[in-house]
C-alpha cells in the first residue's frame, strides 16, 4: 500500500474512531463484528505479506488481488480505528458509572451512619430524661428530695445530647473527619452509662477485660451498642438490674449485655435501635443475636472481629 493511500486510510481510521467515541451507542451497528472482522482482516494482510509486511510470508498474486488486498487492509484499519473508539468509549462510560455507583453508596453509608448517631444519641438521652421526668412527676409530693435528683439527671442527659449533637453536626458542616474534631465516645466511657442508667433505676454492673489493643473504630462501635442496649434495659426493663461484659481477647470483641426484667420487649417489630445495633456488627462483619435470656429477662450478644492495633509502650 502506497504512502498517498495509507495517508488517506489511516485519517479515515481517526475519523473512524472519533465518531465511535463521541457518537450515541447505535443498537444497529455491530461493533463487535466489525472488529472481529478488522482483526481478521489485519491478519490476513500480515500473513499475505506486501501489504503490511516489506517482506511475503507467502507470495503476492497480481496487480489484481493485491488491489483486493489493499482494499481489504484499508477497511480492517479503519474498522480497527471505529472498534478502539467504541471500546473507549464503553470503558468511560463504565468508569463513570461506577463512581456514580461508588458516590452514592458512600451518601447511602453516611446518611445511614448519621441516622445510627442521631438515635443513639437521642434515644439514648431523651429515654433517661423522661423516665427520670416520670419519676419526678410521681413523687412531686410525698418526696420532694427526689424531684431534685431528677432534675440533675434530666440537665446532666440534656447537655451530654446536646454536646453530642453539635458534634454531629459539626461534622455535617465542615465534612472533616471524626479525629479532626472532639472524640466520640468509645469504651473508656463506659462508666457514664453505668452512672446514667443508675440514675433512671437500673443497677448496672460492668465487666471488662483485653480492652487495650481494641481498635478505635471497634470501640465506638461497641459503645454505641452498649448504650442501646442499656437504653432498652432502661425503657423496657427499669426497675431492674443489667450485667454488661464487654471481653476482648484472641482478636474478637465479645459484648453482652443481660437483665433480669419481664424478658419480653412487647408485640411490636424490632425498633430502630435493634436495626442499628445489626447495621453497626453487618459493618465489622461480626454476629448478633438479641431475644430472651437463658435465666429470663433479656440479651444482646454481639461479637466484633478486629486486628489488634499496636499501643504505645
Amino acid at each position: 500500500m502506497s504512502l498517498l493511500i495509507i495517508v488517506p486510510v489511516l485519517a479515515a481510521a481517526v475519523i473512524a474512531y472519533l465518531a465511535a467515541l463521541r457518537l450515541p451507542r447505535l443498537r444497529w451497528v455491530p461493533t463487535r463484528v466489525i472488529g472481529a472482522l478488522s482483526a481478521l482482516g489485519l491478519l490476513l494482510s500480515a500473513a499475505g505479506g506486501g501489504p503490511v509486511l516489506p517482506w511475503p510470508v507467502l507470495p503476492w498474486p497480481g496487480p489484481a488481488v493485491q488491489a483486493v488486498g489493499s482494499v481489504i487492509l484499508a477497511l480492517s484499519i479503519i474498522g480497527a480505528g471505529w472498534t478502539i473508539g467504541r471500546a473507549v468509549r464503553d470503558r468511560r462510560a463504565y468508569v463513570a458509572k461506577a463512581a456514580e455507583q461508588a458516590a452514592a453508596r458512600a451518601v447511602t453509608e453516611e446518611r445511614l451512619r448519621i441516622a445510627r448517631e442521631l438515635h443513639d444519641i437521642v434515644a439514648h438521652n431523651l429515654s433517661l430524661i423522661t423516665v427520670k421526668a416520670g419519676v419526678a412527676a410521681h413523687v412531686a409530693e410525698t418526696r420532694p428530695d427526689e424531684v431534685v435528683d431528677a432534675l440533675r439527671v434530666i440537665e446532666r442527659s440534656g447537655r451530654g445530647a446536646l454536646d453530642e449533637i453539635r458534634h454531629l453536626l459539626e461534622l455535617l458542616r465542615t465534612g472533616a473527619a471524626d479525629s479532626d474534631l472532639a472524640p466520640a465516645p468509645t469504651l473508656d466511657r463506659l462508666p457514664e452509662l453505668g452512672e446514667a442508667a443508675t440514675a433512671a433505676g437500673v443497677q448496672v454492673a460492668f465487666r471488662t477485660r483485653g480492652l487495650d489493643d481494641v481498635p478505635e473504630d471497634v470501640g465506638r462501635a461497641a459503645y454505641r451498642i452498649v448504650q442501646e442496649a442499656v437504653t432498652n434495659v432502661v425503657r423496657h426493663a427499669a426497675p431492674a438490674r443489667c450485667t454488661v461484659r464487654v471481653i476482648g481477647e484472641q482478636g474478637e470483641l465479645l459484648i453482652e449485655v443481660s437483665d433480669d426484667g419481664p424478658g419480653v420487649r412487647g408485640a411490636r417489630p424490632p425498633g430502630h435501635g435493634l436495626i442499628g445495633m445489626r447495621e453497626r456488627i453487618a459493618l465489622h462483619h461480626g454476629t448478633f443475636h438479641a431475644g430472651p435470656g437463658d435465666h429470663g429477662g433479656f440479651m444482646i450478644t454481639a461479637r466484633l472481629p478486629y486486628t489488634a492495633r499496636l499501643v504505645a509502650a
